[in-house]
């Protein structure tokens, strides 16, 4: 019988991978609407646009596992030299090993660059052994870190199920929350709205007259009704906001062009127009029976602009899609009382220094027991009525 040959190695960019391979590992049950995030083209755009490169400090060193010549695995995985773009926190354990004598940066990064929504980090073709070679992706992972004279790998917004096999395989666990929206099989906006209590219901209801009143429309537009035309507004809104509240925003016009002739189909722009002239507008992408909800910008402030752009609307398309979640972002427990409830986050890190590695695993280990203490007194504050 001959041997299986099982071989690990750094591929470099996903076009070095090329789309047929990675995307037979991202969406192995070849779906209809694959998550977004997980595709080749989603990376492809970041990667060719320069917003994921070496020169933004996201370096492509993606990972594959190969059986017999062919590829069964990929991780996805960046060497960075910061740590912006990733939600999920390392700047206290970085400073720390900075101050006692030690180089954080480099370190590897598996995730999706400036994205901070759940999916698998580890990509598996159908035929490939699951669990053999989901292992085997994480200690190359891992055995990358020393391979590239890095500190340490953090596999961020992974899955429960992957979050789990990492633990096995002793990768430090860490949790944290996001606010999602559930489907309950709702047939309009107002049939959900009759599940809150009635003091949330009022509360909606004003926030979406409010912005009505400034005689607001909006326009939910995906696939080739997305013109560029349509993405030098948007980017102009994105730009006007991310600079106001991180300085650089990490996306550029060239990537969003890219975005929508690569995946326009599971694009949705929702646009928001006074008249003629649009005001503001929510870059969201859905996949998986999922509507993610991403980017956001405005030229003007209009009173519960936001909230109506990127959370209503959003709860207005999923239901109209019959989708069965919104994933809104990071952060925001404003968020709460608008319908979308507190659900935990995973990541698994792997650090090399074994001082640093047994202080961040006892931070965390405090850490998870806070978070989970939080997203269960959260959900006691829901805006759902008790007996709905």
């Amino acid at each position: 019988m001959t041997k299986t040959q099982i071989r690990a190695r750094i591929a470099g960019a996903a076009a070095e991978i090329g789309a047929a391979a990675w995307d037979a590992c991202a969406n192995p049950v070849a779906r209809a609407d694959p998550h977004p995030f997980t595709r080749y083209d989603f990376f492809a755009a970041l990667e060719e646009t320069g917003c994921a490169s070496p020169r933004t400090g996201w370096q492509p060193v993606h990972l594959v596992i190969e059986r017999d010549g062919g590829i069964a695995g990929i991780l996805p995985l960046y060497l960075k030299s910061h740590s912006q773009g990733e939600y999920v926190f390392d700047w206290g354990w970085a400073e720390a090993f900075e101050r006692a004598g030690g180089d954080y940066y480099p370190k590897l990064q598996a995730s999706v660059p400036f994205t901070p929504a759940t999916g698998r980090r580890l990509l598996i073709a159908k035929d490939a052994p699951q669990e053999e070679t989901a292992n085997a992706l994480l200690a190359a992972g891992a055995a990358a870190v020393k391979e590239l004279d890095g500190s340490s790998l953090h596999v961020t917004f992974m899955t429960e199920a992957e979050w789990r096999a990492a633990g096995a395989l002793g990768f430090l666990q860490r949790t944290d929350k996001q606010f999602h929206w559930r489907n309950r099989g709702y047939t309009s906006f107002n049939e959900f709205l009759s599940d809150l209590s009635s003091s949330k219901r009022k509360n909606l209801r004003k926030e979406r007259a409010a912005v009505a009143a400034e005689n607001i429309e909006f326009d939910w537009l995906t696939g080739r009704d997305i013109t560029e035309a349509h993405w030098d507004q948007f980017f102009a809104f994105y730009m006007e906001t991310g600079s106001r509240k991180w300085g650089t925003p990490y996306l550029s016009r060239t990537f969003f062009s890219q975005l929508g002739a690569r995946m326009g189909e599971q694009v949705l722009l929702v646009m928001a127009r006074r008249e003629r002239r649009y005001i503001a507008g929510a870059l969201n992408l859905f996949g998986e029976g999922v509507l993610f909800g991403r980017n956001w910008g405005a030229c003007e402030y209009v009173p519960f602009l936001h909230f109506e752009t990127c959370y209503y609307q959003a709860i207005e398309f999923a239901i109209a899609r019959g989708l069965a979640k919104v994933e809104a972002g990071a952060q925001g427990e404003h968020k709460l009382l608008r319908g979308y409830l507190p659900e935990p986050t995973y990541s698994a890190h792997f650090i090399a220094h074994p001082g640093l590695r047994r202080a961040v695993a006892a931070f965390l280990s405090q850490e998870r027991e806070a978070v989970a203490q939080e997203i269960e007194g959260l959900a006691e504050l829901a805006p759902f009525r008790k007996n709905g």
